[in-house]
């Protein structure tokens, strides 16, 4: 009766502590430290099936940093391809035994219970596997709770590979949305990304809060949004603009900006501000509403820093690429006038960081 009322203090212990927590990455070790403790065992590991590779890997596992074996080997590779529980009293009696994994780490595996985690399509997604029980041996009450725990984890872990995925979906659409705002213009896609993540670098070496850096790195790149509302005899032209039509042009700034501000999103929030002030200077001289200080938005200076650096350093073909030296030089002359002197100053301070995004994102 103790026993029992053990795991039933364990459960709610956990249950709580996994209600209250909202981060998927710390839920899953969580589980599988439930699961350890709820069976019994001296190690617990949770493995995931990788198809293309024919491999498991796992993703939580005591006592050792990361455990990769082949699909077809091992306790734990029959549990993946046969999709059956399975304990073994005896691993080395065991024909199934892997001994690869306890030669190179020392370990002596003396039983083991294993369980698959299936998918909402009752395919194996991985598997938990328990090495060493505590105290006798497994028995089928362990690979009862173990199964229930392993349904939890195979939903938290589907789960977490669905919100992924539409995340990823997310930012390739807005990636996407902002290039075709550029598209008529001689910019480029990598251009876009390029924008995105110096101002996320920036954002986060002023130790702005996680989601203000992850949404800055997907509104800064919209920007220029707003010139889809130009006419193309304005935006496309050769030679230089008369008044009227700059007055046209400038307009992209309010533009872009009524087309994102009505959104209930942080992000599309942001966006709207950084496309409405993108061209507003510290001195007061910008537009469309000559603001200037701390007036503009940080997302607008910001952004306003690393759209410049990024446009005089690369080519297009109107113009060479600048050098890091020509660019400094340049950007330095304006501090304090068009620029933030100190975000300016953070930019230059942060410049290897810049240039490795620039090398990893160059244009094709």
């Amino acid at each position: 009766m103790n026993g029992l009322a053990n795991k039933i203090g364990l459960l709610l212990k956990y249950a709580e502590q996994i209600n209250r927590e909202k981060d998927v990455d710390v839920i899953i070790p969580t589980i599988a430290q439930m699961a350890k403790e709820l069976v019994g065992t001296d190690r617990m590991s949770l493995f995931l099936v990788d198809e293309n590779n024919k491999k498991l890997y796992t993703i939580v596992s005591h006592g050792v940093d990361r455990i990769e074996v082949s699909l077809d080997k091992g306790i734990v590779g029959y549990c993946a391809m046969t999709g059956e529980s399975v304990i073994v009293q005896d691993a080395y009696a065991d024909p199934r035994f892997n001994r690869e994994v306890d030669k190179a780490t020392g370990y002596t595996t003396k039983n083991i219970i294993a369980v698959p985690l299936f998918d909402s399509k009752k395919r194996v997604m991985g598997v938990f596997q328990g090495i060493n029980k505590l105290d006798g041996s497994f028995t089928e009450e362990d690979l009862e709770m173990l199964n229930l725990l392993a349904g939890y984890a195979s939903s938290t872990i589907e789960n977490k590979r669905l919100s992924e995925s539409i995340k990823r979906a997310y930012e390739e659409t807005v990636n996407r949305l902002s290039f075709a705002a550029e598209y008529k213009d001689p910019e480029t896609y990598n251009h876009i990304l390029r924008i995105g993540l110096m101002a996320e670098l920036l954002a986060k070496r002023l130790n702005m809060p996680e989601e203000y850096c992850y949404n800055i790195r997907l509104a800064a790149p919209m920007h220029d949004i707003g010139k889809i509302g130009i006419p193309d005899n304005i935006l496309l032209k050769k030679g230089k603009l008369d008044s009227e039509e700059w007055e046209v042009m400038k307009s992209h700034t309010i533009i872009g900006y009524n087309i994102l501000k009505d959104s209930e999103s942080p992000l599309l929030q942001m966006a709207a501000m950084i496309s409405l002030e993108h061209h507003e200077k510290w001195d007061g001289t910008g537009y469309p509403y000559q603001k200037k200080g701390e007036e503009i938005s940080l997302e607008a200076r910001i952004t306003s820093i690393v759209d410049v650096f990024d446009a005089l350093t690369s080519e297009r073909p109107y113009k060479p690429a600048w050098s890091i030296e020509e660019t400094v030089n340049y950007m330095k002359s304006l501090r304090g006038t068009h620029f933030d002197p100190n975000l300016l100053d953070l930019l230059f301070e942060n410049l290897s960081d810049i240039q490795r995004i620039k090398e990893t994102y160059k244009d094709e």
